[in-house]
């Protein structure tokens, strides 16, 4: 807004001052100057498989509240004059596909306050995503093969190996690729066709990490794509016939299955605090002695220097076990096993 001078008029109307920087008085202004403008209906797509809106390009789920503040960002013009504009809105469900969006503006041009109302209708058609198409048509990038060393995988392994997957897609960010085409089992294990390569490698990472074992990786042509070779992935895990806290016979000795790395477990004496690391290969002949699932912490009844008197948990029985290397001598309980014939004190893992 332009200050008083001697001689200025509004060009439009001939007005006297004040003015603004285009010389027009604010009646004038106000006349010729629209704040905001909206269209009177915004169309949008919603999958009619997975409930997904499509947002420029992508599809995604989305609240109501927040899909109405989107779409108003997207279609609101506002003048280029204009400075602290504020945008406030409700929304009004009509039906399942149809809300009205009550739409607020307000704002200064040439330090003149301007406000606007705009009622829309915000109207959603039914569609199918990419990914629903992909799942319908039983699209799958990669194939992930469950198994194990040299035996079936039990019902409690499957599902503990199975919800290793469940576990990672609830904890990373929403990907729709990261689909299941169709899982089940199969002789030795379990298969599933998955949507994305990534989330294939990204898995098969973490059992490594979490179970140990191997993955072997293979890649098969399957077409093209505008010249382009078009694969796809299969990775077989192999999870080790042991697990972590298994007593094992290696090389005519027992050891404890401490760690996992990536080459191959980490091994412990079970007479002695020795540490040694095995490959994969190293371990194909060996042998589980007693698994962490059949090892009892029982409370120590007695304590002398160099055995406790436990009762034993199958039979019930009261019975003299040898001290572990180990020994916490204030401790009141002991994890034991029924090893080669007798029950043994098993050491602590990680000490």
């Amino acid at each position: 807004m332009r200050d008083m001078s001697e001689g200025e008029f509004c060009i439009v109307c001939g007005g006297p001052p004040p003015l603004t920087s285009e010389r027009m008085c604010e009646a004038c202004l106000r006349d010729r100057t629209h704040l905001s403008k909206m269209p009177e209906r915004i169309q949008q797509d919603r999958c009619s498989k997975c409930g997904f809106h499509e947002i420029r390009g992508r599809w995604s789920e989305i609240g109501a509240n927040d899909l109405a503040d989107l779409r108003i960002r997207g279609n609101l013009g506002v003048e280029d004059r204009a400075k602290q504009v504020s945008v406030e809105f409700s929304v009004e469900e009509i039906d399942e596909r149809t809300s009205r969006l009550h739409v607020n503006v307000s704002g200064k041009i040439e330090n003149y306050e301007f406000s606007d109302s705009h009622e829309v209708l915000l109207q959603t058609s039914n569609a199918v995503c990419p990914t629903c198409t992909r799942k319908a048509g039983s699209y799958f990038e990669a194939v992930m093969q469950l198994r194990s060393a040299g035996r079936r995988l039990s019902e409690s392994e499957l599902k503990s190996l199975r919800g290793t997957l469940d576990e990672m897609l609830s904890e990373m960010e929403a990907d729709q690729m990261f689909f299941i085409s169709e899982e089940g089992p199969v002789t030795g294990g379990w298969d599933l066709k998955l949507g994305s390569k990534a989330m294939a490698r990204r898995w098969a990472r973490n059992l490594v990490r979490k179970f140990g074992g191997t993955v072997k990786e293979t890649s098969t042509v399957v077409g093209a794509n505008d010249g382009i070779e078009v694969t796809r992935l299969t990775l077989s895990y192999r999870k080790p016939a042991y697990g972590i806290g298994d007593v094992i016979r290696f090389r005519k000795e027992l050891w404890i299955v401490d760690s996992w790395q990536k080459d191959g477990p980490i091994l412990k004496k079970m007479n002695r605090f020795e540490r040694s690391g095995a490959s994969w290969r190293d371990m194909e002949g060996s042998v589980v002695i007693c698994p962490e699932s059949e090892q009892f912490t029982v409370e120590i009844l007695n304590r002398d220097s160099s055995a406790v008197e436990v009762m034993e948990p199958l039979d019930y029985k009261v019975v003299t076990v040898a001290l572990p290397y180990d020994d916490d001598a204030k401790s009141k309980s002991m994890r034991i096993g029924f090893i080669q014939g007798e029950w043994l004190a098993i050491p602590s893992r990680r000490s």
